[in-house]
Order: structure tokens, then C-alpha cells, then sequence
């Protein structure tokens, strides 16, 4: 599963598998990604985006969770091939 392209979850399209590479989220939300699998090296798949593009569902450690843009434009990663 090579790297293929950067970029943040935001810019995901619906069936994309990324690999997290960095969050630039602090304080509270950080906390509550973290805990839920949003951790530097996961595997995060986009699920659905909204008609408007806002909020995105996504599926990572078995939890599914809708991100708005402003946490899903600072989670970095790279868009990876999948089996």
C-alpha cells in the first residue's frame, strides 16, 4: 500500500482509504480524535459526503463519525491504495 497522493481528510472522495500522516487540531477535539482511532499512521475510509460537502462521514478503528471541514481540513494524509 504505497502513498500515492497528499492532501487532508476534506478533499477525500467518497470510497478513498487515507493514511493519517499529522493533526493540527488542539485542546478537547484532539483529545476525542485521538480516542476514537485518529492517530498519526490509521487508516481512515470516506464513507459519505453531505451534498454540500459538509460534514463528511468517516470510518476508522470501527467507528464511524461525521467531521465537520474546519476538523477534517486539518487532519493530513495520504490517499492509499486498498485491496
Amino acid at each position: 500500500m504505497d502513498g500515492t497522493k497528499y492532501g487532508n481528510l476534506f478533499d477525500g472522495k467518497k470510497g478513498d482509504f487515507i493514511r493519517i500522516t499529522s493533526m493540527e487540531i488542539e485542546g478537547v477535539m484532539r483529545r476525542r480524535l485521538l480516542d476514537l482511532g485518529f492517530v498519526p499512521g490509521a487508516v481512515v475510509e470516506v464513507i459519505r459526503k453531505s451534498p454540500l460537502g459538509d460534514p463528511i462521514a468517516f470510518r476508522v478503528s470501527q467507528t464511524t463519525i461525521a467531521l465537520r471541514k474546519e476538523e477534517s481540513t486539518r487532519i493530513q494524509g495520504e490517499l492509499i491504495q486498498h485491496d
